[in-house]
């Protein structure tokens, strides 16, 4: 292996070791609501589109059909979505937020915002905005 490639340094490393941050401060901060990060985004998302395909929610989450096809599962398990079919497209799940989940992303919000100012709590207000701007340019 060539001694110029360090993997500390390594972008793939480094975004990795900080996702794992947030997704710990993340799970502290929301930990009465037993959501994970992934369940939120899902479930914030549902609750903004008020009606949204299984398909179309997995694109909007970065979220494969396989990942977004058990996030569903486990929020339809727990009374948070309800999954019924396009009256046009049997095969076409489509999502929509029950009562409990307006309530849940009500609170769950706060939480959500606590873990991301804890996760870049470590750089200063010009270089959480560049880090941010720099992170939406690579995605």
């Amino acid at each position: 292996m060539s001694d110029a490639f360090a993997l500390e340094d390594h972008v793939g490393f480094l975004l990795r070791k900080a996702h794992q941050r947030h997704a710990s401060l993340f799970l502290d901060a929301a930990c009465d609501h037993a959501l994970t990060p992934t369940q939120f985004a899902a479930l914030v998302k549902v609750v903004e589109c008020r009606r949204v395909t299984q398909n179309h929610l997995g694109r909007k989450v970065a979220m494969d059909p396989a990942t977004i096809q058990g996030v569903v599962k486990r929020l339809t398990a727990r009374g948070l979505v309800v999954r019924t079919h396009d009256p046009m497209d049997r095969r076409t799940a489509v999502l929509a937020p029950t009562e409990a989940a307006h309530e849940l992303i009500a609170t769950a919000a706060a939480c959500a915002q606590r873990a991301h100012a804890a996760a870049l709590s470590p750089l200063s207000a010009a270089e959480q905005a560049v880090f941010l701007t720099l992170l939406r340019r690579m995605g």
